[in-house]
This record gives structure tokens, C-alpha cells and sequence, in this order.
């Protein structure tokens, strides 16, 4: 959603925006060319090849986007390093982007073979395979539950801790089997892929995404000059509740709700890129200055 995130923002020529998980550009290139000639966007992410990906990318802005490998719970500090005290705007693009879900040797994907992995950053946090081989039975079924809503988590659970003690799950595609062989085959043929939930559960465990996001949208809401807005895509249930509450909670008189209901894609955009489907929009907007 990329023109409805520049159309919100609304960033100036003199605008510094954050984008708090910069990912591959995609946004950050909207955000800086509807901000020329002199918009700035500081841009984080923990995944490093993102980070380089983008410098390779940015190369023709001219030192308007400048690059942070990090954690967004972080954000305070890392605009205090830049000498940034406010900016106009914030956005969060949360979960995995396309480059990842699309690089086998990732593992965040059921569709490809590749490593049982799926850290954002490659360099630390354990791995997807040290959770689904170490984790006990009980533990793996309530993060399967929890993270992704999937209803038949105790007998993926129980599948794993069996199929595990015969040789360590390392792969997707092992991981997909035990899946495959765990659920009901009308389950199996049904129009979502046994294994989204599962995956997306490891994915969230692994990074743990939703620990770190209201504190962080109390950071953003913090840093933001009056009238700057706060920007969050979100693509499930879990991350929109948190954004929702989170929001909700701010507008105490430090954010106004500018979406009363999440805004959705359009129909032309989905048919162009259907990993969009299940994006969320939700806008805050900055109402005084902090103190």
C-alpha cells in the first residue's frame, strides 16, 4: 500500500521520516521521492542483507536515506545517535517481506526447501529447527496455538516430538511432512496450506515480533512532532490487536485515530501482488508536543 502510506504521511520537502523496518526500499523510495529534493528518511532494519540490499538501492538519493542496522524497539536511540530529536512522520511495515519469503536458504517459507532458520537477522537469536527439536510438547503446541491461531497445534505438537526422536527436523521440507502427516487430509486439501499457521507461529517465536511492538509504538508516538503521523501495515490478527489496543490506549490526548477501521487494499493492488491481501492499515496522528 504504498501510495495510501505516502498519502498519510504526507512528508514535506523538509520532512524527516522513520521507517522502522525498512526492508528492501520499497516504501522508503515512495516516502523520498514524494519528499524531494531534501525529505530524509532514516531507515531500520535487523536483517543485514536488507540493509545492504537498500544501500545499493539508495545510492541515487544523495544521502537522504540513511541506514541503521537495528532493532526498532531501539528507535529512540538510534535517532539520538543521528542527532534526530522529532520526526514528521513513522511507519512500520511489520512480518517477512517477499525477497525473504522468497530465498530458500532463509527457511520462512513451507513452499521451498531450505534450512529450518527464519531469523530476520542470521547472526543471532536461536534458530527455528533449535526450537522445534529442544522445545517440549506442551510448550510447542501453546506457540502454535497462540502465534499461529492454528487449531490442530497439539497434534502438530506431538507429531514433531515424535517425528524428531526418530532425526532432528532441519529442513522445511521435514517440517512440512510432519505437518502434512499430523492433520486431517481434508484439513490437507483445504485452501490454506497446512503448514501457513505452523510456519507462521516459528516465525513470530523465533523473532519474537510481538514483544517488542507497543513498546515500540510508544516510542514512535514519542518522537513524533505534533500534527506527524504514526503508520503501521500489519498482515495478521495478532500484530493488528496489538496495534489496535496500542493506538487506542494513546489516545489519551498524546494520538488522535485518524482510521477508525484498518484500511484494506485495493482490488487492483491484490490482483498485482497477492501476498498483499491480508495487509492492515492503521494511522495515528501526533496531537501535542511531548514533553
Amino acid at each position: 500500500m504504498p501510495n495510501e502510506i505516502v498519502s498519510w504521511l504526507m512528508p514535506g520537502p523538509d520532512a524527516i521520516v522513520l521507517d522502522c523496518t525498512v526492508g528492501y526500499c520499497g516504501h522508503a523510495e515512495s516516502i523520498l521521492k514524494s519528499s524531494a529534493p531534501s525529505g530524509r528518511v532514516i531507515g531500520i532494519d535487523r536483517d543485514p542483507q536488507a540493509i545492504h540490499a537498500c544501500e545499493v538501492e539508495s545510492a541515487r538519493f544523495g544521502g537522504r536515506l540513511q541506514l541503521v542496522r537495528g532493532h526498532f524497539v531501539d528507535l529512540k536511540r538510534h535517532l539520538a545517535d543521528r542527532g534526530v530529536a522529532q520526526v514528521s512522520g513513522v511507519l512500520f511495515d511489520l512480518g517477512v517481506s517477499s525477497p525473504q519469503l522468497d530465498e530458500p536458504a532463509r527457511g520462512f517459507s513451507f513452499r521451498a526447501p531450505g534450512p529450518l532458520d527464519m531469523r530476520m537477522d542470521q547472526s543471532v537469536g536461536r534458530t527455528a529447527a533449535e526450537i522445534v527439536n529442544h522445545a517440549d510438547e506442551a510448550d510447542l503446541a501453546k506457540m502454535i496455538f497462540e502465534f499461529g491461531e492454528e487449531r490442530f497445534s497439539r497434534r502438530i505438537a506431538r507429531a514433531i516430538v515424535r517425528d524428531r526422536t526418530r532425526k532432528p527436523l532441519e529442513t522445511t521440507e521435514e517440517l512440512v511432512a510432519t505437518i502434512e502427516g499430523a492433520v486431517p487430509s481434508s484439513y490437507r486439501r483445504g485452501r490454506l496450506h497446512c503448514a501457513t499457521r505452523t510456519f507462521q507461529a516459528l516465525r513470530i517465536a523465533v523473532n519474537e515480533e510481538l514483544d517488542y511492538l507497543e513498546p515500540a509504538l510508544r516510542d514512535a508516538a514519542d518522537v513524533l512532532k505534533p500534527g506527524g503521523r504514526l503508520c503501521v501495515l500489519s498482515f495478521h490478527s495478532l500484530e493488528d490487536r496489538i496495534v489496535k489496543r496500542t493506538f487506542r490506549s494513546l489516545s489519551d490526548g498524546r494520538l488522535t485515530i485518524k482510521t477508525k477501521k484498518p484500511l484494506r487494499p485495493t482490488e487492483e493492488e491484490m490482483a498485482h501482488n497477492p501476498r498483499s491481501r491480508s495487509a492492515k492499515l492503521r494511522v495515528a496522528e501526533r496531537t501535542h508536543e511531548v514533553m
